[in-house]
């Protein structure tokens, strides 16, 4: 066991209707710890997960606060349905901070066992505050009311070797491990700002430890700046009542009615127990959605080679139950065991890799223009272990790998490195790079939006031709997805409070490919309704995937097949089973919105959330260069005659690009128009007044921060 420098006790809360009413704040800089109380108006307003981590976050910083001052706070929540077990995909982590990425709340989840043992230990929330040169490890036994605050030293750096010593120590038997959860970052975390959060779970199958990400924003940078190597959690006795539910009937008939679906259909729609969310790679390069060389094309030919089938075939393990946290019937958690590893300080050694997930295949693969299989598993590897944000890093790489192509930097700039397109053997040696904090590996880790700067203001790079290709919004990279023919997914990346995250919105095929949404009425509603519902996931501690990736089969029947709306109504049952309450459909939205509105002007009080931070690169809108235009030179003729009134044939290819280029920003401004004024918004993306009264949101330090920008 490690050196304890501080030990508490405490008598862990009962649960009651999915709450403890406690929350835990630890200070490192002290090692202090105080419990404080959850109170009614907390649950009213924000209900839990990032409603709690956003709560308690405004409380401890400043408009001064900087992501490493020490009173930024990393928060941590659940909400009131983590935990149960009835019901697929509810157990999930909702981490806030300010980020190092974008100077704004970042707010991003995890999947694994930390958050539902930490409420179980008696905690709804956990708010980690202040610095410390010493680095500790955080220990909280749930099941004696003990935490200690413990010295890290002689302790491994990387993740997959953290988290199975820290199993190891913390379990009381080897059965003991499943009731173990670390959180952990990794080597390369400590000198880049897009580090993330590893969240662990262990095995029993195949005696491992396992992880989830919460990933976005740099997470993982915040809690080593803070000189926290580790936090564990141990909590022994899940049941199917330790929420202690008001009703256990209701949550277990929905349970059963969702557990059949997903055995019924899950073959038939999108396979996700055989490969996860890498099921559509082939679909998005159909349909010219899959990031491919920087965003520039939505596909390639050779994707076939990364395509589920192979996974499947040559990689994943099938057969054995991959949920993230008990009874979750989707078991989308793919592995690839006993994979070995060719290069870096682990070469030859025989790992389990978590993934390949959509994002690792579309951002790690075809978005650097790597079509090999094995060579993205190896990099999914090390991103993780080495608590590197998959999507930043992939991303930042593919801009990286343009202005090498577009000779806006040079190989000698970047240390030596080839860092060309389809090179996997220059990505990996980046990223080990990163881990040692050598060469070009923490220039890299700056992420585009100050790779920009530096690029223009050191190697003398074209600062137009950067803003134009350079995938990020409000400092956060882009998640993979080529949007150009979907203005709504311009919108439901760029419009978003935390930056281009697909958790706000996935309107890709309800518009572009089904024409649902026409208008820009039509448009501006799907822009209110799906960020207001997908935020509910996050208040309530749940996965997105069990909404809409296996769906009821007459679904297709429904007024609003998008919104799946037998499930929707699932989850106003279970949330009225767990809590007591009764609330509808329509309450729901509002639960979300309140919280939404409260994090847009969070953002204003940080100093963005306006009009001109909701701008996005033109890359996202169009084609920047005569490559792009001329692979898809037949829609984009075709559009300059039916939309634009005007005849290709007499112009020069320049004055096409120019012409699309300028219309299409001109629909993007017309959607933020009509965006902002169904959110309730003014013109320069301000909440107005009278809609935070309308919703129940008008508390004083709010309107104290919107009064200067009406």
């Amino acid at each position: 066991m490690r050196q304890i420098l501080k030990e508490y006790t405490y008598t862990p809360a009962t649960i009651q209707r999915g709450y403890s009413g406690k929350s835990l704040y630890l200070n490192v800089s002290d090692l202090r710890m105080e419990e404080k109380v959850v109170t009614e108006f907390m649950k009213e307003k924000f209900i839990g997960g990032k409603g709690f981590d956003l709560w308690y976050l405004w409380q401890a910083v400043t408009p001064e606060t900087r992501w490493d001052s020490p009173e930024n706070e990393i928060v941590m929540s659940v909400g009131p349905l983590g935990g149960i077990t009835q019901y697929s995909g509810t157990g999930k982590t909702l981490v806030c901070a300010i980020s190092p990425m974008t100077g704004i709340p970042i707010d991003s989840n995890a999947g694994g066992y930390f958050g539902p043992l930490l409420k179980f230990s008696g905690w709804d929330a956990l708010e980690l505050q202040g610095k410390t040169e010493k680095e500790l490890v955080i220990f909280i036994d749930g099941n004696k009311g003990l935490i200690q605050f413990c010295d890290a030293e002689g302790l491994p750096e990387d993740s997959h070797l953290l988290a199975e010593e820290l199993t190891r120590n913390y379990a009381e038997s080897e059965e003991d491990q499943v009731n173990v959860s670390v959180v952990s970052s990794g080597s390369a975390a400590r000198n880049i700002l897009y580090g993330m959060l590893n969240f662990s779970f262990y095995d029993p199958r195949r005696k491992v430890v396992r992880f989830k990400q919460a990933a976005r924003g740099g997470l993982g940078t915040i809690m080593l700046d803070k000189g926290i190597k580790a936090l564990v959690v141990r909590y022994k006795g899940i049941k199917g009542n330790t929420n202690n539910p008001a009703d256990v009937a209701t949550l277990n008939r929905i349970g059963v009615k969702y557990h059949k679906e997903m055995h019924d259909l899950d073959e038939k729609q999108n396979g996700m127990r055989k490969i996860g969310t890498a099921n559509t790679i082939l679909v998005m390069n159909q349909y010219d959605l899959l990031p491919t060389r920087n965003f520039q094309t939505g596909g390639d030919p050779a994707a076939v080679n990364i395509s589920p089938k192979v996974f499947i075939e040559q990689y994943l393990t099938q057969g054995i139950h991959d949920g993230c946290w008990y009874g979750c019937t989707m078991s989308c958690a793919k592995t690839a065991d006993h994979f070995r590893l060719l290069t870096g300080p682990y070469a030859g050694a025989c790992v389990t890799v978590d993934g390949p997930e959509y994002e690792c295949v579309a951002g790690l693969g075809s978005n650097l223009g790597i079509f090999d299989p094995r060579a993205i598993l190896e990099e999914n590897f090390y991103c993780d272990t080495y608590g590197v944000d998959l999507i930043s890093f992939a991303t930042t790489v593919a801009f990286i790998m343009e202005c090498y192509q577009r000779g806006q930097i040079s190989r000698e700039q970047m240390g030596g490195l080839d860092l060309a397109f389809g090179n996997s053997d220059a990505v990996l040696e980046l990223l080990h790079q990163m881990a040692r904090g050598e060469g070009f590996g923490p220039i890299a880790g700056l992420g585009i939006r100050r790779l920009k700067k530096l690029f223009a203001e050191q190697f003398g790079s074209d600062p137009a031709l950067l803003q134009d290709i350079g995938m990020e919004n409000k400092g956060l990279e882009y998640s993979e997805y080529c949007h150009k023919e979907s203005l709504a997914q311009q919108g439901g990346f760029a419009l978003t409070n935390k930056g281009p995250q697909h958790d706000e919105a996935w309107l890709i095929f309800m518009d572009m490919v089904n024409n649902q949404i026409p208008t820009f009425e039509d448009k501006a509603y799907a822009l209110y309704y799906y960020p207001m519902f997908r935020t509910w996931f996050g208040l309530c501690g749940l996965c997105k995937l069990p909404w809409n990736d296996i769906v009821p089969a007459d679904n297709y029947k429904t007024e609003t097949p998008a919104k799946v709306p037998e499930h929707v109504q699932n989850y106003v049952d279970i949330f009225n089973a767990v809590t007591g309450k009764s609330i509808d459909k329509e309450e729901l939205i509002l639960q979300s919105e309140r919280v939404y509105q409260f994090q847009r002007v969070f953002n204003i009080r940080m100093g963005k959330g306006l009009r001109e931070h909701d701008y996005a690169p033109y890359r996202s809108l169009g084609p920047v260069s005569s490559e792009e235009y001329l692979s898809r030179q037949e829609l984009y003729d075709r559009q300059l005659r039916e939309k634009q009134g005007l005849d290709p044939a007499a112009m020069s290819l320049d004055e096409k690009i120019a012409t699309t280029r300028a219309y299409r920003e001109q629909q993007f401004e017309l959607l933020m128009d009509a965006v902002y004024k169904r959110r309730g918004w003014t013109e320069n993306g301000v909440p107005k007044p009278e809609h935070l009264r309308e919703i129940g949101m008008d508390l004083p330090m709010l309107l104290e921060v919107i009064e200067p920008h009406l």
